[in-house]
């Protein structure tokens, strides 16, 4: 876990030298130390260390992104030819590669699932319907579904409970630097995408694309574990990304490749990854997320080439979700842009108010889903049932519509699926309601981008099918099953956008078509407070580069409506699951305050050559993950703060045994005998753990050189430093800790560490609740 837990959530101040007086290291006052309190013994750090991930509660831990400068790989780095420089640069690109064909493929059958489970079981119901078999419809209607759904609940709740939800929250934390057990695990990426499938089949007013940037960045992580040796795949190339600064940029390739697999938006996948996803960003970066989003565009072209045949099925020659939207020439007027302004103001409020019951009620099902895996399974059960319902119980309500005119061998949709259905009709009329509710969520967005016929759907049609997906939308998310907001949110902006179309047809230019896509654009910019990777994602579904105008306008002010109400329907959940997210400013309070003010003590430190015993206990008593390492005398003439060590370091070096009976230096063997593979990071959470260290008496009685594994050059500030630089500086450099200096000579020369959770809100304004949070 991060650098505390619940019964030990403080570094223990200075060396211990105690070791020397008690040897268990041990005070009598329970502590661990030996120098004077540099802090205040009772200001202790009490954040959560615990999340919720998916629909699984579990500890997390930080990413080490911050380059380890130390005596191994610095050595390791001279010793690098140009050769093995290349293979690095090389493997990183065919890794990249790897990420979009593998991500494109998935997203290629994801669709071809969905539309085959989803197009035979609507199929089969509406061929009861028309022999007037109305509850035998019903039941094999929402029997599938209950079926589907229970197949992808019990997924959830008993292989993989990290893949509930849709998992951008989780990969945004990730690449924030938050790490939790099974995130990313083969495991979860299973459960992922045939979860996915059958959720979405199932009939839940739910996404594939969100489960597909998670899908995409388990992808990356499962070809960046820098190889198994469980499986004896350790090819020596390898190596080079068995750390998580290189899987932080392939899973940022993964999720840019995720979001480009499902909206066959390459430019928008990569705009996702830099406005949402990444939290850091290089010129480097973006090339090789272009490339992998390229590569995924690439492999969804000739796929979908191959479905033209008539050989996947009832995939259609449309392939995945591209939507059609009149391709006239777009002029409006005054009217029409107040039109605009109202609709992006709507979208604010709505999607705010999106926000807010989405979180309420993501909090409500949290405590049903602590009750175990049944109760997860039930409730997933119980939302099929009520969707069902709805679904074909509402269509009961609509009036009968006769076809429209040259539509003649398309409605009614008899036999086949199409965008007409005739639910109870006589020949010749179709239910509009059951064109949208009896369909899949692809189709009914395309029937509500359509400009074939203003009237194609009714005003009260519209005004029903926005009140189902708005609140089914917010009922579904939350249970265990992938699921994803973006396919809810656009077809309720774009029901809501066709409705306003439709009244104010008589003084718009505008058609309804076009209307639905701008009402689908301001939902999505009140939800999720994105604008220029949702823009071109927009743009690249409806291939209408003409809207450019107006979609900017009314995602701008959708978002800056929205933004007065609430956060980001992702930035709340990252806060609502407990998840330490670091963001790219600082809170206002923090400008009164500086570093020394939230350091958390006492601090635990070593000795540069410390006893084997000391740190075995240390490590024992501890969830540290970075100890400072202080150069002492007889070594050096005064105390001085040599670097950090890293606990998964300081394990495999007590696991090699390199140890000497006499207190000296012998940092030069160390070197001479290890590799800097040796300590490099093991994949999946596989690494060493205390337990698994066997360390005899005599062994605790000798020491260890510290040196060559300290990181010599760490990210330190003076105690004065304003709070609100030091936040900043943390989250722009990714570190994992940084180091506080005494600003005066004459005293120990580290007064504490700080990390993430000592800049939470929680922390600060539990140890001063006087400060005003907003001042």
């Amino acid at each position: 876990m991060e650098d505390r837990n619940e019964d030990h959530d403080i570094e223990v101040e200075g060396g211990i030298h105690a070791y020397d007086r008690k040897i268990s290291g041990i005070l009598d006052d329970g502590s661990v130390g030996f120098q004077q309190p540099l802090l205040a013994r009772n200001r202790k750090n009490t954040t959560s260390q615990i999340a919720i991930v998916g629909a699984n509660t579990c500890p997390i831990e930080s990413l080490d992104y911050e380059i380890f400068e130390n005596g191994l790989f610095k050595q390791d780095w001279r010793s690098r030819k140009k050769i093995e420089i290349l293979q690095y640069t090389i493997l990183k690109w065919a890794l990249a590669f790897l990420i979009g064909l593998a991500t494109g493929l998935v997203g290629f059958l994801n669709n071809l699932a969905v539309e085959n489970i989803a197009g035979f079981k609507l199929l089969f119901t509406g061929n009861l319907m028309l022999k007037e078999k109305y509850f035998q419809a019903f039941f094999a209607f929402a029997g599938c579904n209950l079926i589907l759904a229970t197949a992808a609940a019990s997924l959830c709740a008993f292989i993989a409970p990290a893949a509930a939800g849709s998992g951008i929250p989780e990969v945004k934390a990730y690449l924030n630097g938050i790490d939790a057990y099974s995130i990313l695990a083969p495991g979860t990426l299973f459960v992922k995408i045939f979860g996915s499938i059958f959720g979405v089949a199932a009939g839940f007013v739910v996404g594939k694309e969100g489960p597909m940037v998670h899908t995409g960045a388990c992808i990356a992580n499962l070809l960046g574990q820098g190889g198994s040796r469980k499986y004896k795949l350790t090819w020596k190339w390898l190596r080079f990304f068995k750390n998580d600064r290189d899987r932080r940029d392939l899973i940022t390739c993964g999720a840019a490749a995720g979001v480009a697999a499902a909206f066959r938006a390459p430019v928008g996948g990569v705009l996702f990854a830099l406005e949402e996803a990444a939290s850091w960003w290089r010129s480097a970066l973006l090339w090789r997320t272009f490339f992998t989003t390229a590569v995924v565009a690439v492999v969804l072209r000739s796929l979908i080439e191959l479905c033209r045949s008539g050989k996947c099925g009832l995939f259609g020659k449309g392939g995945l979700i591209m939507f059609d939207v009149n391709s006239g020439p777009v002029l409006y007027s005054t009217p029409d842009l107040l039109a605009v302004v109202f609709l992006g103001v709507v979208g604010g409020v709505l999607g705010s108010l999106y926000n807010y019951l989405v979180d309420k009620v993501l909090r409500t099902y949290a405590l049903i889903n602590e009750r175990g895996p049944g109760f997860k399974v039930m409730l997933v059960m119980a939302v099929s049932i009520l969707s069902s319902c709805c679904a074909f119980g509402l269509p009961w309500l609509s009036q009968c519509t006769p076809c429209p005119i040259g539509s003649e061998g398309k409605c009614p949709s008899v036999g086949r699926s199409g965008i007409y259905k005739s639910f109870q009709c006589p020949p010749n009329h179709y239910n509009d309601l059951s064109s949208l509710l009896l369909n899949t969520n692809d189709d009914a967005i395309r029937s509500l981008f359509t400009s074939r016929s203003e009237n194609e759907f009714q005003i009260s049609t519209l005004a029903m099918f926005f009140v189902f997906v708005y609140c089914l939308g917010i009922i579904t998310y939350g249970i265990a099953i992938p699921s994803g907001l973006f396919i809810p949110v656009i077809l309720a902006g774009a029901s809501y956008g066709r409705l306003v179309g439709r009244l104010l047809g008589p003084v718009s230019q505008l058609d309804v078509g076009l209307f639905s896509l701008l009402g689908a654009a301001s939902f999505l910019g009140g939800t999720m407070r994105m604008t220029v990777s949702l823009c071109v994602i927009l743009l690249e579904l409806t291939n209408n580069l003409l809207m450019l105008p107006l979609v900017m306008l009314v995602l701008l002010i959708s978002k800056t409506v929205a933004d007065c109400f609430n956060k980001g329907v992702y930035d709340q959940i990252v806060t609502m699951k407990g998840l330490p997210y670091m963001e790219d400013h600082a809170e206002p309070y923090m400008r009164n305050l500086v570093a020394k003010d939230v350091v958390a003590g006492p601090l635990l430190s070593f000795s540069r050559v410390e006893k084997v015993g000391v740190i075995w206990q240390a490590l024992k008593m501890t969830s540290h993950n970075g100890f400072p390492v202080i150069d002492e005398p007889p070594f050096t003439e005064a105390s001085e703060l040599c670097g950090i060590a890293l606990r998964s370091h300081l394990l495999v070096l007590l696991q090699g045994k390199r140890f000497s009976k006499q207190k000296t230096t012998f940092g030069s063997q160390i070197l001479r005998s290890c590799k800097a593979r040796d300590f490099a990071k093991a994949g999946l959470g596989k690494g060493l753990k205390i337990e698994d260290l066997v360390i005899s008496d005599e062994e605790m009685e000798m020491y260890v050189d510290l040196h060559p594994i300290t990181n010599t050059s760490p990210y330190t500030v003076l105690e004065t430093l304003s709070l609100a630089k030091a936040a900043i500086l943390f989250r722009q450099l990714g570190l994992r800790h940084l180091c506080v200096v005494p600003k005066t000579p004459g005293r120990p020369p580290i007064v504490g560490i700080l990390t993430r959770h000592d800049f939470m809100p929680e922390h600060v304004l539990g140890l001063y609740p006087h400060i005003d949070p907003l001042k």
